[in-house]
């Protein structure tokens, strides 16, 4: 085959690929994980909206159970949070910027951050423990430790596909974690106000 065959054998190639995955082409990173945070964004979506259907069925118990929260540590895990995806957003200049060990710092110092916000969510659930307050105390708090129990899942997860970045800092792979952790941020702005926030 002759290099103008070779090279428009490639095109056609890389237009079925595009063609395949539509406007998902067009997003940073691949385009599987962006189906993976669609997916999960619709499971999150569902999860609290079946909250606050609980809630319109027993505003009473929610409002006595959401007291026993901690307004203050919700708050500071929003705060760590957003800090850390900015941290991320930083690692993805970086990489494009061609400086692969400043993006390791910033996407290092996105993982730490997320270390504390889980390191902060033990504490709340050590201290709802203390209490006696567990996953079948009520429906408010079955919701509560089923939803932010699986967000934590997600921080773990978002943690090592940011592991990979620092492990090999390619465009690819940063702004595939990247996206995933913008995701988990997002979950929990929308998380933190319907569960610790709104009567």
């Amino acid at each position: 085959m002759t290099a103008p065959a070779e090279e428009t054998a490639a095109e056609d190639t890389a237009a079925e690929n595009t063609a395949d995955w539509g406007t998902l082409s067009d997003l940073p990173g691949n385009p599987l994980m962006w189906i993976l945070i669609l997916s999960e964004l619709a499971v999150f979506g569902a999860f609290l909206i079946g909250f606050t259907g609980a809630r319109i069925v027993d505003p009473g118990g929610f409002a006595n159970s959401q007291a026993l929260l901690s307004r203050v540590d919700g708050g500071i895990n929003t705060l760590v949070l957003v800090t850390s995806g900015w941290l991320a957003a930083l690692a993805g200049r970086a990489i494009h910027d061609r400086k692969p060990n400043a993006c390791r710092g910033w996407l290092l110092g996105a993982m730490a951050l997320g270390a504390v916000f889980l390191a902060v969510k033990a504490v709340e659930y050590s201290g709802k423990a203390a209490l006696g307050i567990g996953l079948e105390t009520n429906t408010f708090f079955t919701l509560y430790y089923l939803i932010t129990g699986f967000h934590a899942l997600h921080v773990v997860l978002g943690m090592v596909i940011l592991a990979i970045g620092v492990w090999r800092p390619r465009p690819d792979t940063v702004e595939t974690g990247t996206a995933f952790w913008h995701m988990v941020d997002l979950i929990w702005v929308l998380v933190y106000p319907v569960i610790y926030l709104v009567r």
